[in-house]
């Protein structure tokens, strides 16, 4: 490894064993290996996987792999998870499902979706679309014979206190 390399591999690690570095902001799995140069974080791969479905909020990069230059490392440095949670994650509601490692990939999408490309909890008096105790929508329902996912329209409603989704269109509605 050149000299210049082994500065710069070292510069990184420095950075990322600053306090809330050494785990993804995202999912918080120990060891993250992969940054996101725009947002300031580190991630891990699988967290990257979706940072690189959003190419207009991050730009992705190996800590291992790619090469860095002097200015992405003081910008990594001055940054880091913990001022991306502190602006990103500043009003998270109370009952939000905050995913981990642990979780499906599509949790920690949507998750990663509402922080960085939405900015729900950005501001604490932006009404979350879910808070206003109804919500209609789509979602993927696993299938009681076959296990596939199948595309469901729900209804979510506080005052009735229901869940309600499509099993089939020309049936009706399932509650649970």
């Amino acid at each position: 490894m050149s000299a210049e390399k082994e500065r710069i591999f070292r510069a990184l690690k420095d950075v990322v064993q600053k306090f809330g570095n050494g785990i993804c902001a995202d999912c918080q799995l120990p060891e993250p290996e992969w940054a996101s140069t725009t947002l300031g974080i580190f991630i891990c791969l699988k967290c990257s996987g979706i940072h690189r479905n959003i190419p207009d909020v991050s730009k992705i990069k190996s800590l291992l792999l790619d090469p860095w230059e002097d200015f992405q490392i003081q910008y990594m440095a001055q940054h880091g998870n913990g001022a991306a949670k502190e602006k990103y994650e500043a009003f998270v509601p109370t009952y939000y499902y905050i995913p981990t490692y642990m979780d499906c990939q599509v949790l920690r999408e949507q998750w990663i979706r509402s922080k960085y490309e939405r900015k729900d909890f950005i501001e604490g008096t932006k009404p979350l679309p879910y808070a206003t105790g109804y919500r209609e929508g789509f979602l993927w329902k696993r299938g009681r014979d076959n296990g596939q996912f199948l595309n469901r329209k729900f209804v979510l409603s506080e005052a009735e206190g229901t869940l309600k989704y499509f099993a089939k269109t020309d049936v009706g509605l399932v509650l649970f």
